[in-house]
């Protein structure tokens, strides 16, 4: 078991890190509480001030009538599909076979609504218009993620969405974004959040992710069906006494960092050249769409876990706690930029990827 842990062992052993925004400790929701008032009042059950004005501020942000503040991305996505599905008289939708509801959640579309999947489209790749001219059932939704995670977080061009939007719509399709990442692709498509949300129905938006608050997230769309949302809100007990922790955290760091999604973008295209440099390594995609991507290594998990240590060892720097098996002789894992990548000089990672680059082709 200590041999399983050593990689996490040494990654947390390391003082400066690559990838993210720091540490996920009570600072952070400190801080987002730094310059709140004490008398400022609570949200209760969904109502009051702190929760409709962010509410408010979001839904312009993307460009839709209405928003709805969640706990979770899981509770609002299960939920918006169950309202697309009602209005329509079908429970089927459709999505990518790596989709988060497919592979993360216990089946909670079919176990909690009923709702039957049709996985979309081949799991190595993009959903393409093709695959849904391709349809033989009948859907109430197609969800897309943008960026697609589980496969390195790739996109598709801007005029697909636009030719798949425009299809749905013909057809009578309800089309839901999963837009945990969307901040994070905006300065690929160089278009607003409003441009690219207005050609779906509805919308849910994570706060943890990119902008890294504590939890929650947002489910935006027409008045009638975030209406309804309130409704399945409170069925699934998500509608808390109180959010406004997640919800202060959620404001506070949007503020912070809605304008860095360009920088963090810069940052991982810069770090992706550098591992594609290193041998046995490759980035997936090999240029990033967005902050996140995917970095594969062509050695055994147990040979890449010793090079990494070394290398967090000599340079007192962690790339990664975790590495994830792919077959015998490969291995992967995920970096996402955020405010930590700004604290190295060039000079810096040009010296530590030109030690991993050493230690890989020791290995190989």
């Amino acid at each position: 078991m200590a041999e399983k842990n050593a990689l996490l062992e040494a990654f947390r052993q390391t003082d400066y890190r690559i990838a993210g925004n720091g540490k996920r400790t009570i600072r952070v929701l400190k801080e987002a509480f730094r310059n709140i008032e004490d008398d400022t009042e609570s949200d209760i059950y969904g109502k009051g001030k702190i929760i409709e004005e962010f509410q408010n501020k979001i839904a312009t942000y993307l460009g839709k009538e209405t928003a709805v503040f969640f706990p979770s991305g899981t509770m609002a996505q299960q939920i918006a599909l169950r309202i697309w599905c009602d209005e329509k008289g079908s429970k089927k939708v459709a999505y990518h076979p790596l989709c988060h509801l497919e592979i993360h959640e216990q089946e909670g579309l079919k176990e909690l609504h009923h709702i039957e999947a049709i996985l979309l489209g081949d799991k190595e790749r993009l959903i393409e218009l093709e695959d849904i001219y391709e349809l033989d059932e009948t859907i109430s939704c197609l969800l897309l993620e943008l960026p697609q995670r589980e496969i390195g977080g790739q996109l598709p061009p801007y005029e697909t969405l636009e030719a798949i939007s425009a299809y749905c719509r013909k057809q009578g399709i309800k089309l839901h974004l999963d837009g945990a990442r969307l901040f994070e692709i905006l300065p690929y498509y160089q278009k607003s959040a409003a441009e690219i949300c207005q050609l779906f129905d509805s919308v849910y938006v994570s706060f943890y992710k990119g902008i890294d608050g504590i939890a929650g997230a947002i489910l935006a769309g027409p008045k009638a069906f975030t209406e309804q949302s309130k409704v399945w809100k409170r069925r699934h007990g998500g509608d808390l006494i109180s959010l406004y922790p997640y919800i202060v955290s959620s404001d506070y760091y949007f503020e912070q960092r809605i304008g860095k999604m360009g920088q963090y973008y810069e940052g991982a295209k810069a770090l992706a050249q550098l591992f594609n440099q290193c041998h046995g390594v490759s980035t997936r995609p090999v240029e990033p769409v967005s902050n996140m991507f995917h970095v594969h290594f062509s050695l055994p998990k147990e040979k890449v876990e010793a090079v990494l240590i070394e290398v967090y060892q000599a340079t007192n720097i962690g790339l990664t706690s975790y590495l994830v098996e792919t077959d015998e002789n490969h291995c992967y894992y995920e970096v996402s930029i955020g405010d930590l990548y700004s604290n190295f000089s060039r000079e810096a990672l040009v010296e530590l990827f030109q030690l991993l680059d050493e230690k890989m082709k020791a290995q190989a």
